[in-house]
């Protein structure tokens, strides 16, 4: 039976006897494991039926440890890492020998980053190890955002979901590589790509790669409810489409339409867009269970956050 508790003692054990523990961060809950084990790795691998050529992220507890994960850390990517951890930014750099493969799927480059959350720092802290921490739910399917959506997945496979109540950001976080020298984006996320490049300058995007990903979150289809869902510019104009079936809107804001047998989440009150990405994937759980007919999406304003967000989104309807 699955425990949710704040007990920082026990998810220690648990994860210094090669066993996994959930934790929270400020983007999503992490399915977590002893980096240097085998055991606890290939179990976080099959616990969430994850493909072997999708790479996990490290998450350290000071970017003072990334000399242990990393060999070489560019200029921009140490500027990086001063302005925005801890913090959901995960940098994919060279890594050192010692950070096993099945880590990296076999590259030479390791994804780490300093999450933002006091539990899983002090966690972090506690540990002799470093910890492998990809979303804490079965390969393809909705991010967790509270304890409970990691316990409704896991029930019978995890013993302990360490409470850190509601994510924060609520997405993933931003993933940025180095190519030639040169900022590269492998994941839009929780930092917004303008917000990166305040700092650094250009950044190129590449964030689509079916075949061998550098990065967590690049293959098409993910993050998605098992409710059939479609991302679209116009509700009101979409709705029509679907009449006699019972619907779930998913909407950024409120608008001046009333739909019958439609079941409604709006985003943000206040066309707040930081508001929105944090209460994204809650609202996906909740719509989830209201045995819809269909989803329907609304667009988001492609800038900043919306950005992400609509990545989310695309995602989330792909076949």
């Amino acid at each position: 039976m699955i425990e949710i508790s704040t007990d920082l003692i026990k998810a220690k054990k648990i994860l210094e006897n090669n066993d996994l523990v959930s934790i929270p961060t400020e983007t999503v809950y992490g399915l977590a494991g002893n980096i240097y084990s085998e055991t606890a790795i290939k179990k976080i691998f099959e616990t969430k039926k994850r493909p072997l050529f999708n790479p996990l992220i490290v998450h350290i507890h000071d970017k003072e440890e990334l000399v242990k994960i990393a060999i070489e850390i560019p200029e921009k990517a140490a500027k990086l890492a001063s302005h925005f951890w801890p913090g959901s930014l995960t940098l994919v750099l060279k890594k050192n020998s010692a950070i096993p493969d099945i880590i990296t799927a076999g590259k030479d480059t390791v994804a780490v980053r300093v999450p933002n959350h006091p539990l899983t720092l002090a966690l972090l802290k506690s540990l002799p190890f470093p910890l492998a921490a990809p979303s804490a739910n079965p390969f393809g399917s909705i991010s967790p955002t509270t304890a409970q959506h990691v316990a409704n997945y896991f029930q019978d496979d995890l013993s302990l979901v360490l409470d850190g109540g509601k994510c924060q950001n609520g997405i993933e976080s931003t993933i940025i590589g180095f190519e030639d020298n040169k900022a590269v984006l492998y994941r839009l996320g929780s930092i917004s790509i303008e917000d990166l490049e305040a700092v650094i300058g250009a950044i190129e995007i590449k964030n689509n790669d079916e075949n061998t990903p550098n990065a967590p979150g690049m293959l098409s289809r993910h993050y998605a409810p098992k409710t059939k869902t479609i991302l679209v510019n116009d509700v009101a104009n979409e709705m029509p489409k679907f009449k006699g079936q019972r619907i779930g809107l998913l909407l950024f804001q409120p608008n001046d339409y009333l739909f019958p047998n439609t079941v409604t989440e709006i985003l943000s009150e206040t066309a707040d867009l930081k508001e929105a990405m944090s209460n994204l994937y809650a609202a996906m759980h909740r719509l989830d269970k209201e045995n819809l007919d269909l989803i329907i999406a609304e667009k988001f304003p492609n800038n900043n956050l919306g950005k992400s967000i609509n990545d989310r989104l695309l995602r989330a309807t792909k076949n």
